[in-house]
C-alpha cells in the first residue's frame, strides 16, 4: 500500500492577498522514482562538497586546501547545472509531488548556486511553481533576494549576507523597508529575523544601514 502524505499546502495569512506554500501533499504512488534517484545524487553532490568547503574555511585550513575544495565545488555546480537544465527543459518544474522533497530541493539548490543569468532565466518558472504550490514560498524569496543582491538592488526578505573582504566581518545585505521586514518574511513562511540572524536588532541595523550600503558600493567598485 502506498503512503499518502496529506499536509495542507496553503496557509492563508490575514490580509495577505496570496497564499504561502509551507508544506505539500505527496502521494508516493505518483512519484517518479527513477528521476528521484537522479536528483538525489545531484542533491548529495551539491551539499557534500559545500559542507567540506565551509568546514575548511571555518577551521582556517591551509589556503591550498580551501582553493582546491572551491574548485571542486565550482566544477560540481557546473556539471549539476547541465543535468538540471536538461531535466527542466524536458519536464518543466518538478515539485515534491512528483520527485519528493529532496528531488525538488535539488533543482532549487542548483539554480541558487548558479550564475546570475541562469537565476534570472528560471525565476519566472519558480514564481509559477510557487503559485501552483510546487515549491516553498521561502525558497522563491531566497532566490529573489539573491538576484537583487547580485544586481545591486536592496533585498526584500533579509536572507542574504556578505563579508567585508578587509575585516572578515559579516553583514546582512541592505534591506528595503526594514520596519516591515518581519511581515514580509511571515508572508513567505520565513521565521522572524531575530530567529534567523544572530543578535538581530532592527533599530541598530537601521542605524548601521548607511555604512553597510557604503561598504557594498566600495566592494562592488574593487
Amino acid at each position: 500500500m502506498h503512503r499518502l502524505f496529506i499536509i495542507s499546502v496553503f496557509l492563508l495569512l490575514g490580509n495577505i492577498s496570496s497564499a504561502q506554500v509551507t508544506s505539500f501533499t505527496i502521494d508516493s504512488s505518483k512519484l517518479n522514482k527513477p528521476l528521484m534517484a537522479v536528483l538525489d545524487t545531484i542533491f548529495q553532490s551539491d551539499q557534500s562538497v559545500r559542507i567540506k568547503y565551509l568546514q575548511a574555511k571555518k577551521d582556517n585550513a591551509q589556503i591550498n586546501i580551501v582553493d582546491s575544495l572551491q574548485k571542486v565545488m565550482r566544477n560540481t555546480d557546473s556539471q549539476n547545472l547541465i543535468r538540471v537544465n536538461t531535466i527542466l527543459t524536458k519536464y518543466g518544474w518538478l515539485g515534491p509531488q512528483k520527485v519528493g522533497i529532496i528531488g525538488s530541493q535539488a533543482l532549487f539548490l542548483v539554480i541558487q548556486h548558479a550564475d546570475l543569468q541562469t537565476q534570472q532565466n528560471y525565476l519566472p518558472m519558480i514564481r509559477t511553481a510557487e503559485k501552483n504550490g510546487e515549491i516553498l514560498s521561502s525558497n522563491m524569496a531566497i532566490l529573489e533576494d539573491r538576484i537583487n543582491m547580485r544586481t545591486g538592488k536592496k533585498q526584500v526578505y533579509g536572507s542574504q549576507g556578505f563579508t567585508d573582504k578587509q575585516t572578515g566581518k559579516t553583514y546582512i545585505y541592505p534591506i528595503v523597508d526594514v520596519d516591515h521586514l518581519d511581515e514580509r518574511r511571515k508572508a513567505m513562511g520565513m521565521p522572524p529575523m531575530k530567529d534567523y540572524a544572530k543578535n538581530w536588532d532592527t533599530e541598530e541595523y537601521k542605524r548601521q544601514l548607511p555604512e553597510i550600503e557604503k561598504l557594498v558600493r566600495e566592494q562592488a567598485n574593487k
